[in-house]
């Protein structure tokens, strides 16, 4: 008993929590996201005004975001798996930073000098800087998508060791401060440019990244120097044993068997495995060209036979929706005599509800386990979903099938041009991810409409769509789990950069249905739509899940049988070093 360690002071105890590995993956992961919000918030604004009040220029920049993560979010992945962490998280936020810091000083040139680029060699000057700005924009988002991925599916995996709590919590805080940055960086950014300029606003956000940048860099080094895992990457001794399969028809070619092509070399004192050379086929121009395509095809492959393919798709599914505080919900809000103090409330609303979320995640894991969590979220929300299903038929609906939908798109299209950038503002910004209170003050009705009848159908909606908030939170962070603690740590980086393309996906399909189908009166079939893709995305996490725990998935269980599940949930979670 005399050599027991003496007990922890208050003070040390604060202390240690401050200086851990945890709190300072915590600090990083603000700045960063603090930066991101005030970023995707700003530069939609400001290629707005860049270009006199039109959208064009933030349309071209929402369809080049979202499809160069479409194409290459399973190329980014697989260069996070391919290199040590340290490289990949500072490669990663430098590139980031220093686009936004970039793309800020452009802008500032360009709102200082626009009517003198704009003179210059026709405007063609100007129309360079534009696509100058739109294309270190898109680099900025593909860095801070391979820093999501190796941050909040690598690094925090590896902090939380072997503990499947630890991870838990790690997981909802960090949510939790995704949703409270997403509601407060734009409007300290939108205070900044409403009080002083566009000119200011974009030297505010560049001096931030700079002073960020900084500050994030030390915050990964410490993070790093306390946690030695981080320096082994899981899956060398396997790509090993995948080389020595894949070369072996060569082998055998030139005459050499297995055992002796890898038969290992001692050269002052280091163990290097002799390898074949290459043959004239892998060296040529054709197949360096095509080895992305490849790199692609093995990734979606990989995706699809990892044995959590179902729960990811059925998150996927959830982004095909309507039912969301993005600007298209926003607008038929409008639509319906709400005004922008009441939608400000409702999105305070929302983010309570997720928050606690958010926090009900952490307590039901607890209590029934991952995979049954999922399962409970999914029943939840799809319960909530069930007001917006009512809201369709209920009184002040403006539910009309006799309205064609494609009649009142031509109409926008070649009509009158005053009506245009209302629906493409609801396509815009919620690809570019702008914040909806931005709409609830840039972009009022297009004329003034007479009170509802009745305010029992958007009051259904949106209690639908705040409540489902529980569930959906509580939900994405089960799937979240799922993947870090089912997936190879070899494959970790791969697998979330398909899942990125595949949520994108499902989110650009979501803005196609809604410009097919724009008008107020034709919203209810879009919400019926949105219910059915959620309730076909938790069908597939049943399928996971009873596939998974059987019937069990109804049954409460003892702490000795969540246990024993645990090893099912978590095969490949990580051992620290």
């Amino acid at each position: 008993m005399d050599n027991a360690a003496p007990k922890k002071t208050c003070c040390e105890s604060v202390r240690d929590f401050f200086t851990s590995a945890k709190f300072l993956i915590y600090m990083g992961h603000a700045l960063s996201t603090w930066g991101d919000r005030m970023w995707n918030f700003a530069v939609a604004v400001f290629l707005v005004e860049l270009y006199g009040n039109s959208l064009l220029l933030t349309a071209v920049y929402g369809l080049v975001v979202a499809g160069s993560v479409l194409l290459l979010g399973a190329l980014i992945g697989d260069w996070v798996d391919r290199n040590p962490r340290l490289k990949v998280a500072q490669t990663s936020l430098l590139v980031q930073n220093s686009c936004v810091i970039l793309c800020g000083i452009v802008l500032m040139v360009v709102f200082q000098y626009k009517d003198q680029l704009a003179s210059m060699y026709n405007g063609w000057l100007l129309t360079a800087c534009y696509i100058m700005v739109i294309s270190i924009a898109n680099i900025a988002n593909l860095a801070s998508t391979a820093t999501a991925i190796t941050i909040q599916r690598d690094w925090v995996v590896v902090v939380a060791g072997q503990d499947s709590s630890t991870l838990a919590d790690m997981n909802a805080t960090v949510r939790i401060i995704d949703q409270l940055t997403n509601i407060l960086a734009p409007m300290l950014v939108g205070q900044v440019m409403a009080f002083g300029s566009h000119f200011i606003g974009c030297g505010f956000i560049s001096g931030w990244n700079l002073c960020s940048m900084c500050l994030e860099y030390a915050l990964l080094w410490k993070v790093y120097q306390k946690t030695p895992a981080l320096a082994v990457k899981g899956g060398q001794k396997e790509q090993e044993q995948e080389l020595k399969q894949l070369s072996s028809p060569r082998e055998m070619e030139n005459g050499l068997t297995p055992e002796e092509s890898s038969q290992p070399l001692m050269t002052d004192g280091v163990v290097v495995v002799a390898r074949p050379s290459p043959s004239t086929k892998d060296t040529s121009c054709c197949y360096q060209v095509t080895e992305p395509l490849r790199t692609l095809k093995a990734g979606w492959v990989s995706y699809y036979n990892q044995n959590i393919f179902f729960a990811g798709m059925s998150l996927s599914f959830l982004y095909m929706t309507v039912l969301g505080f993005d600007c298209i919900t926003t607008g038929y809000a409008y639509t319906q005599g709400l005004n922008g103090s009441v939608l400000s409330l409702l999105m305070g609303a929302s983010a309570i509800a997720g928050i606690c979320g958010t926090v009900a995640f952490t307590w039901v894991r607890k209590k029934c386990g991952l995979i049954r969590t999922g399962f409970i979220s999914g029943v939840a929300q799809l319960s909530c979903l069930m007001l917006c299903v009512a809201s369709v038929f209920a009184p002040g609906s403006p539910l009309d099938l006799t309205v064609s939908p494609f009649l009142d798109l031509y109409s926008h299209l070649v009509g009158d041009r005053g009506a245009l950038p209302e629906v493409d503002d609801s396509l815009v910004q919620g690809m570019t991810g702008v914040i909806l209170s931005r709409n609830a003050t840039m972009v009022p009705p297009m004329e003034e409409l007479p009170p509802l009848q009745s305010y029992m159908s958007v009051g259904l909606l949106f209690a639908g769509v705040i409540a489902a908030r529980l569930g959906l939170w509580s939900f994405d962070l089960t799937v979240t789990q799922l993947i870090q603690e089912s997936v190879a740590e070899s494959e970790r980086g791969v697998i979330n950069g398909v899942q990125n393309s595949m949520n994108y996906l499902l989110d650009l399909l979501h803005f196609i249905m809604v410009i097919l189908a724009p008008n107020p009166e034709a919203f209810g079939v879009l919400v019926l739509i949105s219910v059915s893709f959620v309730a076909m995305g938790h069908a597939m996490y049943f399928r996971f899940a009873f596939k998974s725990l059987g019937t069990r998935i109804f049954l409460c269980c003892s702490p000795e049988q969540k246990a024993i599940e645990a090893t099912v949930e978590s095969p490949s979670l990580p051992t620290t070093v």
